[in-house]
């Protein structure tokens, strides 16, 4: 197995991997305190749960917490095998629920996808402290209805609302331009131009 790209940067002081996983290739990324660090955060498990477990083996790492930016089926797909591996509580917006736990409901119909019930529903800004690390949890509604970012020592995982050269998708069901503008104007407020994003695709 290729090992995955790790993201270096002198500004960035995690370390974070990124993984390509599920049917069309969502960003999964792995977040370290340090490349020595013995427990790890994922964020969005699409897909290929496995793959993620041979690499928290290769770090030597444990995964403590899923967190999850949206409900949308391809950053879902691998949180139940993942969860169920690990024992890791899966993190994600209380509003959002519904989508992991009915999530062949809202898949393709070709797709046979595990449901899962969240062990911790996020309402609003809050701070999570996780294998090291402050996560600040941050709604940034508009590509879907309860969209969270997570911001952690200059990082910024964006999930589906900002990609490079462009923006998330508001035609989907329960999306919305005008308040996805927003909330991208709320980042670009918060966060100063050295933020370094990793987004979902």
């Amino acid at each position: 197995m290729e090992k995955a790209p790790r993201l270096d940067s002198a500004a960035m002081s995690l370390a974070v991997d990124r993984h390509e996983l599920g049917p069309i290739g969502t960003n999964c990324y792995v977040v370290r305190e340090s490349p020595a660090a013995a427990e790890a955060v994922v964020i969005d498990p699409g897909g290929n749960a496995i793959e993620l477990e041979r690499e928290l083996a290769r770090f030597g790492a444990v995964c403590v917490a899923i967190l999850i930016t949206h409900g949308h089926w391809d950053h879902l797909g691998g949180v139940a095998d993942l969860a169920e591996a690990t024992g890791a509580p899966v993190h994600m917006a209380a509003v959002e629920r519904i989508a992991l736990e009915r999530i062949n409901d809202f898949a393709p119909a070709e797709l046979t996808l595990r449901p899962y019930k969240p062990d911790v529903l996020l309402e609003s800004d809050e701070t999570l402290e996780l294998a090291g690390i402050s996560f600040q949890t941050l709604p940034v509604p508009g590509h879907s209805p309860a969209h969270l970012a997570y911001h952690a020592d200059g990082c910024l995982f964006s999930g589906d609302v900002l990609f490079a050269g462009s923006v998330g998708r508001t035609d989907l069901p329960f999306g919305d331009w005008d308040t996805l503008v927003e909330s991208i104007r709320m980042l670009a407020g918060r966060f100063p131009p050295e933020t370094i994003v990793l987004r979902a695709s």
